[in-house]
């Protein structure tokens, strides 16, 4: 849980870039250690324990063709786990004191060819590239950051230790009972594609309504009204009309791969955007 003071001037700067380049055995400087609960910008910090950072990768499938985010990245554990794991990290930490610890921290582990750490502030920063999230922050600083993560590429993985993110609810929640006696609670959320509206689908009409990934509505075909009830993954869109289930792919105004199942029959359908 991190986001937090900057240095105290130029001087201060300076002298932990000299530290970060080895120069402290040299001048007999001492190597910057974080104090758990020190303030910061947004929150204090508190580490994240080891098998809670291996527990929120897993649950969001990194693998080397993933780009991780670590929102508020502290010592950079996270982003060293996930650059260990061969995928490209990035961390971003308010204090720069952090920063270049973590550096030092992913130069230790050898992971700094994957692993990078910037000074910024997380509300002035582009999360566009990112395919997983990962962040340790407080409940208010979710909801902030919330309108942007859902203006993510559908299915960008989100995982966050302990904190919710309002009446978005969590897509999976784990514990960890290993090694973790505080905040050892993983949630997952799956960004969803934007599906609410009005839908030709063939003769037919379908009027969505979405609450993040929940969605209700109507069907409306053959002079009668189904309610629909269903939710999204990512692109991939389900639900129920009826007897029958619908499943798809959402991919800007149309929905493509869809399939209907009907006691047993199968048949294709799409939908476009009104």
């Amino acid at each position: 849980m991190t986001g937090l003071k900057p240095a105290r001037g130029f001087l201060s700067a300076v002298f932990f870039g000299l530290l970060a380049s080895g120069a402290s055995a040299q001048t007999g400087g001492v190597e910057y250690k974080p104090e758990v609960g020190q303030e910061g910008k947004d929150v204090v910090w508190v580490p994240t324990p080891q098998s809670m950072v291996e527990k929120m990768l897993d649950m969001a499938r990194v693998t080397p063709k993933d780009f991780v985010m670590d929102l508020g990245s502290g010592d950079g554990r996270t982003v060293i786990t996930a650059a260990k794991r061969g995928a490209r990290a990035l961390g971003v930490e308010y204090n720069p004191e952090m920063v270049e610890l973590s550096r030092r921290n992913a130069a230790k582990e050898g992971v700094t060819d994957r692993a990078q750490f910037v000074k910024a502030d997380l509300f002035e920063t582009d999360l566009s590239k990112a395919s997983v999230i990962t962040m340790f922050l407080l409940p208010d600083i979710n909801l902030k950051l919330r309108p942007a993560i859902l203006n993510l590429r559908p299915g960008t993985r989100v995982v966050s230790n302990s904190f919710t993110m309002g009446e978005w609810r969590a897509d999976r929640t784990e514990q960890v009972k290993e090694d973790c006696t505080t905040y050892c609670t993983a949630l997952l959320w799956i960004v969803p594609a934007k599906a609410g509206g009005v839908w030709q689908v063939g003769e037919g009409e379908l009027t969505i309504k979405q609450e993040f990934q929940m969605i209700t509505g109507t069907l409306a075909a053959g002079g009668a009204d189904t309610p629909i009830k269903g939710r999204l993954r990512g692109e991939r869109i389900t639900f129920t009309a009826g007897k029958s289930q619908y499943t798809g792919r959402v991919t800007g105004d149309t929905i493509v791969e869809g399939v209907v199942k009907t006691a047993g029959n199968h048949a294709k359908w799409t939908a476009t955007r009104k």
